[in-house]
């Protein structure tokens, strides 16, 4: 985390998420000098993504933007576009629909995540480029960068953080910061 003379902070450019030693759905996320605890997909890190396997994509993906549950949480800093998640939001993961890996309205009957959550992992929720402005079938859907179940329980292929964590985070984010899983 650098910061101008002024004293605001600069954006950061690429965020790291490693492996944290002896847990494979764990993981460390490092933004410039601040790094904070994860936990990744049940499958831990894979190359090979498919869908549902419950792995976190070894890659680099940019942010595009974030949905955030206004309801809940306000004062949101981030330079990252964001949009408040309605009810009728949901998250197409069906491969053989048209719409796969796609923000949807309800009613849809084809296979999909709800965006407004009672538990509270998509109270912040920012969309990868994971399969979206390149779609293939079957390569994976929702992955994103949310918050943390308590215990840091494993996610179906996201990376989540506490929200004191991800409050930490965004100010540093912009649309276009790579997310590298390595």
């Amino acid at each position: 985390m650098q910061k101008t003379r002024a004293g605001a902070r600069r954006s950061a450019s690429t965020i790291v998420v490693r492996a944290a030693p002896g847990r494979k759905t764990r993981a460390l996320v490092q933004v410039g000098g601040l790094t904070v605890p994860a936990a990744i997909g049940r499958s831990g890190r894979s190359i090979l993504k498919r869908e549902g396997d419950g792995a976190t994509p070894i890659a680099e993906m940019k942010l595009l933007y974030g949905f955030t549950r206004g309801d809940r949480l306000r004062s949101l800093k981030t330079a990252l576009p964001m949009r408040r998640i309605r009810e009728d939001m949901l998250w197409c993961d069906e491969p053989g629909d048209p719409n796969y890996n796609r923000l949807v309205k309800a009613p849809f009957q084809p296979s999909h995540e709800e965006l407004l959550r009672g538990d509270g992992l998509y109270d912040v929720c920012l969309v990868l480029d994971w399969n979206v402005r390149s779609r293939r079938r079957h390569r994976g859907s929702a992955i994103f960068f949310h918050l943390i179940r308590p215990g840091y329980e494993p996610t179906a292929g996201c990376v989540a953080v506490s929200l004191p964590d991800m409050r930490r985070i965004l100010p540093l984010l912009r649309k276009g910061t790579a997310i590298r899983v390595v």
